[in-house]
């Protein structure tokens, strides 16, 4: 069982009710029982998030934001006013992870926005997708290899859907990275690259209880990439399943 203090949602997961009604979407999310969540297209939403978050109690201890591809220093102005603790990078091109020189590259890029983050206060980590998993360098994934090129400073968020679905042995994979995995995307589905078939977590084909005791004291962050019904349903199954509502 997941304590509320350790949840926390991936706002892209309702990017489209943000669309239609910004406030009334942070007031759905907190009325479900949210107390964190984690933003995305940070500098657009500072303006909107500063005057909703504390609205409706919610702080947002993370966020994405793509700083190897962006001007990083609005972006950690943004989080700091914001009382953002840590700035995650969400993605690169899946190209660049299929040698080992190209992944130093990228490891050298964070490393160098740890140092500039770090003048602000500020975390700096990388999340996920398939790719970094699915490219197998010498029987050792990607990823790892990033994180062993990694300064001490930058963290991880480990996408354990993607993940999965790259074919790595999630559990497994937690223990190798160890306390370097400070936040872990929660989500489930059928398992495939298909982000329609992903559901409400619990209710899908992944060991989803495995993987969080793999990296017990991890921020637990729910996400959706898409769904085919009404997505608070999915948000709302998501936050019963995980701190075991269903069960009482």
């Amino acid at each position: 069982m997941v304590a509320v203090d350790n949840l926390s949602l991936q706002l892209y997961t309702v990017r489209y009710k943000l669309e239609e009604d910004f406030d009334a979407t942070l007031a759905r999310i907190a009325e479900i029982g949210f107390t964190k969540v984690e933003p995305f297209g940070l500098v657009n939403l500072a303006g909107q998030l500063a005057d909703a978050l504390p609205k409706y109690g919610l702080t947002a201890p993370s966020t994405h934001a793509g700083l190897l591809r962006e001007d990083s220093g609005p972006i950690f102005e943004a989080a700091k006013k914001l009382g953002i603790g840590t700035v995650i990078d969400p993605h690169t091109d899946p190209a660049r992870w299929q040698s080992v020189d190209e992944i130093k590259v990228i490891a050298e890029g964070l490393n160098a926005a740890a140092k500039q983050g770090a003048e602000h206060g500020i975390t700096v980590g990388y999340h996920n997708h398939h790719f970094e998993l699915e490219s197998v360098i010498d029987g050792v994934h990607a990823l790892e290899i990033l994180a062993d090129n990694l300064s001490d400073e930058v963290i991880l968020e480990v996408d354990t859907y993607w993940a999965a679905v790259g074919g790595a042995d999630v559990p497994a994979l937690l223990g190798r990275l160890g306390d370097r995995v400070k936040a872990l995307h929660v989500k489930d589905g059928d398992g495939t690259l298909d982000n329609k078939a992903q559901v409400a977590v619990g209710a899908g084909t992944i060991a989803v209880n495995d993987i969080l005791a793999a990296a017990p004291t991890a921020l637990r962050v729910v996400e959706l990439d898409d769904f085919t019904g009404e997505i608070f349903d999915a948000v709302e199954g998501s936050f019963r399943y995980l701190t075991g509502q269903d069960q009482a």
